[in-house]
């Protein structure tokens, strides 16, 4: 009986500890490739990855996105950094608050050294705005930008701004009309950061308002996908060739656990199949 209650403690506790040391475990690999990351590239190397996250205990699946703590513990990174040494900026996000975005590519722009911002999969919205302020944009080539275009609420502010310009005031309700009279400021104070921003890394002004234009008019839906062809077209410096510590380094943030997977595959490098000898043997 008493080995038995022992026994029982012994599994409780380790039931509490185990989270506890996968997560430092974690931690630990992930700042190792972000040091050998550094070492090899001479640079300061900052993270911005958002994955779902369970909540506690309870497994509920919690979205992340770019919000005022990411942007002071960024902030904080960049002023520890000597002001003539690399940054190379990790990011994986489905967007996030304007004014984070904002604060953070405010910042990377003022770095006197180089900044390079790598894309392994996805930089959408507040993302993209961080990526036009690096000097070398670094993608996957299957990874994917996005439009800046601001939301209202629930709404694409371009969307909210069409239905006023299309249809007479008298059938407009008021909520619309304030939406719109938002909308309109918002696209207005984007369009000028992305421009802004631009210009402070040495666009024209021409060249830095078209691009502005281009991102902001919400000719898109706002998760519409800009691949690196798209990107290059557009005037961005976007290069193909992630290093292999960035993937990596992605796989020590997984995804909160599921039941049941929905991708499967066996977690190693294949080596180039040769070539079958077609000829029958007897």
């Amino acid at each position: 009986m008493e080995f038995t209650g022992l026994l029982f403690w012994l599994l409780f506790l380790f039931s509490i500890l185990s989270p506890v040391l996968q997560r430092r475990f974690l931690e630990m690999n992930r700042l190792r490739l972000i040091h050998q990351l550094e070492q090899r590239r001479g640079s300061r190397v900052i993270t911005l990855i958002h994955r779902q996250e369970a909540v506690s205990f309870l497994g509920i699946p919690l979205a992340r996105y770019i919000d005022i703590d990411d942007a002071e513990a960024v902030l904080r990174a960049i002023r520890l950094t000597p002001d003539e040494m690399p940054i190379d900026f990790i990011v994986h996000t489905p967007g996030g608050l304007v004014l984070a975005a904002e604060q953070i590519a405010s910042a990377l722009v003022r770095h006197r050294g180089k900044v390079t911002v790598f894309v392994p999969h996805y930089a959408m919205s507040g993302g993209t705005l961080i990526a036009l302020a690096a000097d070398e944009i670094v993608m996957d080539e299957n990874a994917v930008l996005g439009p800046v275009d601001p939301q209202i609420g629930q709404y694409p502010a371009a969307s909210v701004l069409r239905v006023v310009r299309e249809k007479p005031v008298a059938e407009i309700d008021d909520q619309t009309l304030i939406l719109a009279d938002i909308g309109e400021k918002a696209m207005r104070q984007v369009n000028a950061t992305v421009r802004h921003i631009l210009m402070a890394n040495g666009r024209s002004e021409e060249e830095a308002q078209r691009i502005a234009d281009v991102l902001t008019c919400g000719q898109w839906t706002h998760d519409y996908p800009i691949d690196v062809e798209e990107a290059r077209q557009l005037g961005l410096p976007v290069t193909v060739g992630v290093p292999d510590e960035v993937y990596q380094l992605m796989e020590l943030y997984p995804q909160a656990m599921q039941r049941r997977p929905s991708v499967q595959y066996i977690p190693v490098p294949y080596e180039t199949p040769r070539p079958r000898d077609n000829q029958q043997r007897r």
